[in-house]
């Protein structure tokens, strides 16, 4: 009777429940911002083409008040072409990789994407993180160290082969390039230019280059004021 009893008190709990609620299926449009965590350390002097590398959804992407793509979604990727930096200063900043999204995994489904990168930042601290401009972005998708005026200083001195080029760029800025004279010849201590180098956690803004539709998953409803301001 007991037993009974108990089955009966569950089952009238179970029907007085209220129901989940369950979304309809949403689209992110193209022209969408995300803000996104790496999870892999990739750059030019370690990544080989063709690598794959994880990112996460930093900051809830909302439509209205009901979240489409939640904090944590992951967004997969591959490192496509890499050209490393040159032993010589004249080359510097010539460092870049070609870094593509695929896929983003909703509900164990990896629905394909096409991101283009709108801003690298420095790995995140507290969920923050600072604006890096050390990195050109071309195309949205090439990273490429930025050129310097130091690699230009150094590229005249080794093309103009002659002491009017070194008087032009004296002072502080040759003893800062590794720049003097031996014997009344020019030398330069040859470098090796930057690499192109995202640690992890290193913060992205990217856009949406086209438009998906995500499978209708349990809706979250937030207040978008309460939703952290992140890179």
């Amino acid at each position: 009777m007991k037993v009974l009893l108990s089955l009966i008190l569950a089952f009238a709990l179970v029907c007085t429940a209220a129901p989940p609620i369950y979304a309809e299926p949403q689209q992110v449009i193209q022209g969408t911002e995300i803000h996104l965590t790496l999870l892999n350390h990739i750059s030019s002097s370690r990544t080989r083409e063709g690598d794959p590398f994880i990112a996460i959804v930093s900051k809830p992407v909302m439509m209205g008040d009901q979240v489409v793509i939640p904090a944590g979604t992951r967004v997969h990727g591959v490192v496509s072409t890499i050209q490393k930096a040159k032993m010589f200063s004249v080359f510097r900043g010539q460092a870049y990789m070609n870094v593509s999204f695929k896929t983003m995994e909703v509900d164990s489904r990896l629905i394909p994407v096409q991101m283009s990168i709108l801003g690298i930042g420095q790995p995140r601290v507290e969920g923050y993180s600072k604006e890096r401009h050390d990195v050109k972005i071309s195309e949205g998708e090439v990273l490429q160290e930025k050129h310097d005026i130091k690699g230009d200083a150094i590229g005249m001195v080794i093309g103009g082969g002659g002491g009017s080029v070194i008087g032009a760029i004296a002072g502080n800025l040759a003893r800062g390039l590794g720049i003097g004279l031996a014997g009344g010849a020019v030398y330069v201590v040859a470098r090796k230019g930057k690499e192109v180098d995202m640690p992890e956690q290193t913060g992205m803004l990217v856009r949406m280059d086209n438009t998906i539709t995500l499978p209708g998953t349990v809706a979250a409803v937030v207040d978008p004021a309460a939703a952290p301001s992140q890179q």
